[in-house]
């Protein structure tokens, strides 16, 4: 092997080289894997300089394995100050990789183990489905599809620039590399899209060519590594890709978003990262003052026998927000990632989805199993109880998300901004207060103003969406002192099941919990009722019966405090996402609206999928999933 991959610095015609895999001598033989990954997959598609200049770059690889390409990938990015904003890698795998980054650490270069650590991180809970990963604060996305490969790319959206035929990965036999295998990739194409594979069989070339894939002649390998390069350019018309943009695909330049909460915050992120300038306007002085501004919320999955449509996008979105506290919060102070114990007041012990049974039961555990004995005496229940333990899940407190994303470089935040009609420019929106003065004007407009979102979207084009406002109060005190004896044994997770309860939550005056929530439809009032604070008690004594007498016996001493906002729910109880209406310029306006009571598990995701239709990225779930919160 040569001292350096051949090939890969002189292919940098222009810019700044990128750094080597390896610092010279003899090249280690446990490198030949990576090196390959370089030579055959990135130089064979012509990359880096292919996508140099480019807003987005979209790869899909067939069969992921332990993730080398992937991580060669990133590392090529990274290194390259021409690269794209967003770099998009979407693999398959049949199964959850079954060579974990973490198991191969001993055999990366010193470059690659930073890479391969953050990567290890975040393989956890690979159920069959989509699972968006997050890497370089949102600029790198992997969407790991575990499943049947020609089923998970026919819910794929991705319209590849690139793709690595990866056969040597693929857990299955070659008598499923039938046409239609190869059909289901060319419908993830645009025409002139590269492919590389190094499978040298030729009943792989030939349905290549059927399928509209024309051969490329390749120089000669620069390592030992035979590849074939392919470009699809079939001599039909191709169909459009499932789920591709029926309007032009938009060019990132000014956005208003109305409402300051989560569902807008996280909204504004998402564009920001992809080139947009934001403004976001709100009716309130301070961002976050509607149901945004609940003390602390538990962020923790949905579970089903079924594995229903809320419980699958739930698991999507709790796994997004949880990366952005993660990298955005401070642990212990705005969130906690405690996991979150699940108790069934009824007595019923909950059955587990059957696929779940059916799939490595190493990643559904690593959502959800039965609680242990231990967690059960910790919230001083019954060893007999029914009780599920989410392991990804935990407490955060939602304006510190939203002052987080708000403080993103590229969005401004405007208060005191009522928002009371949208009106069509020529070549943009306008946002008109109530004395039909312009308060701002953009080529984007988001309404994601909660329950208010239902007026505005009736001024653009009388468009009836169906949200219901919810009003609830959460009940909370201060503990009697802060020593560790404040809340003996039971005093680290949240408990949820009837009602919910967060035992320790640090707040300004010290340590306090957080007791709720109630539910009173069709009220847009969010005044605190002492009634409520009874009925959050009620709740408890059924929840957790020894911590209500112990919680009533200090409220009897310190009293209660309490906090009422006005959530925005749907019929569905899903959130509804989507383009309200689009002017002759092209210039949209979009609505996110109807979180509910589970803004901290849909407001990523919603926002992830919204940038996605816009600029014709891969979806961050599967096709199916974001047809239940559209339009």
């Amino acid at each position: 092997m040569p001292k350096r991959i051949k090939g890969l610095d002189d292919s940098l015609v222009k810019g700044t080289p990128m750094k080597p895999l390896y610092n010279g001598g003899p090249a280690p033989e446990h490198l030949s894997g990576i090196a390959s990954s370089y030579a055959a997959f990135l130089i064979g598609c012509d990359l880096p300089l292919a996508w140099r200049g480019l807003s987005q770059w979209r790869i899909l690889e067939i069969g992921f394995g332990s993730g080398l390409n992937f991580l060669a990938t990133w590392a090529t990015w990274k290194a390259d100050p021409l690269r794209p904003k967003i770099l998009h890698f979407v693999a398959t795998e049949v199964f959850q990789p079954i060579e974990p980054v973490n198991h191969l650490r001993t055999d990366l270069s010193a470059d690659f183990y930073p890479l391969a650590s953050e990567l290890d991180a975040q393989l956890w809970g690979l159920l069959p489905g989509f699972h968006r990963l997050v890497f370089e604060g949102g600029r790198v996305l992997l969407t790991l599809c575990i499943g049947d490969i020609k089923t998970v790319l026919r819910q794929q959206t991705v319209e590849a620039d690139t793709i690595y035929l990866n056969v040597d990965n693929l857990q299955i036999s070659p008598d499923k590399w039938d046409v239609d295998f190869f059909k289901a990739i060319a419908r993830c194409c645009r025409r002139g899209t590269r492919l590389v594979t190094e499978a040298v069989a030729h009943e792989v070339h030939h349905a290549l060519d059927q399928c509209g894939f024309q051969a490329k002649e390749s120089p000669s390998p620069p390592l030992t590594h035979q590849h074939f390069e392919w470009e699809y350019n079939p001599s039909w018309q191709p169909k459009k890709p499932a789920g591709y943009s029926s309007y032009a695909v938009a060019r990132p330049t000014t956005c208003v978003v109305v409402g300051a909460g989560l569902a807008g915050a996280a909204i504004a992120a998402s564009l920001v990262r992809r080139g947009w300038q934001v403004e976001v306007l709100d009716a309130a002085s301070a961002p976050a003052s509607g149901a945004s501004g609940l003390p602390a919320g538990l962020v923790v999955p949905h579970v089903s026998t079924d594995d229903s449509l809320l419980s699958r996008l739930s698991r999507c979105g709790v796994r997004l927000t949880l990366q952005q506290a993660q990298t955005l919060l401070v642990q212990g102070v705005d969130w906690g990632h405690t996991g979150v114990l699940e108790h069934a007041v009824d007595g019923v012990h909950r059955t587990l989805p059957q696929a779940w049974m059916a799939s490595e039961m190493s990643a559904a555990a690593e959502w959800c199993h039965s609680a242990a004995p231990e967690a059960l005496a910790h919230a001083d229940l019954s060893l007999c109880s029914a009780a599920l333990w989410h392991a990804q899940a935990g407490w955060i407190k939602p304006a510190r998300l939203v002052e987080a994303w708000l403080n993103t470089p590229g969005i401004t935040w405007r208060g005191d901004s009522v928002v009371a009609k949208l009106q069509s420019k020529s070549d943009h929106w306008q946002l008109l207060n109530v004395s039909q003065e312009v308060l701002a004007q953009a080529d984007l407009v988001v309404i994601a103003a909660a329950h208010a979102s239902r007026a505005l979207a009736l001024t653009v084009n009388e468009v009836e969406l169906p949200l219901q406002p919810i009003r609830g109060q959460v009940t909370w005190g201060l503990h009697q002192g802060e020593d560790k004896d404040a809340l003996p044994r039971f005093a680290d997770f949240p408990i949820n099941g009837h009602g919910a309860l967060i035992p320790r939550v640090p707040g300004p005056q010290g340590m306090t919990w957080v007791l709720g929530s109630s539910y009173e439809r069709d009220c847009e009032t969010p005044q605190i009722k002492p009634q409520d604070h009874l009925d959050n008690l009620t709740r408890l004594q059924t929840l957790l019966p020894n911590m209500a007498a112990r919680l009533t016996q200090e409220s009897n001493v310190n009293g209660v405090m309490g906090w009422a906002g006005v959530r925005c729910a749907t019929p569905s109880r899903l959130p509804i996402m989507g383009r309200l209406a689009v002017n002759p310029s092209g210039a949209q306006v979009w609505v996110c609206s109807g979180m509910g009571s589970r803004g901290l598990s849909f407001a990523v995701l919603c926002a992830e999928l919204m940038a996605a239709k816009l600029h014709n990225e891969p979806f961050p779930l599967e096709k199916r999933l974001a047809q239940a919160l559209s339009l």
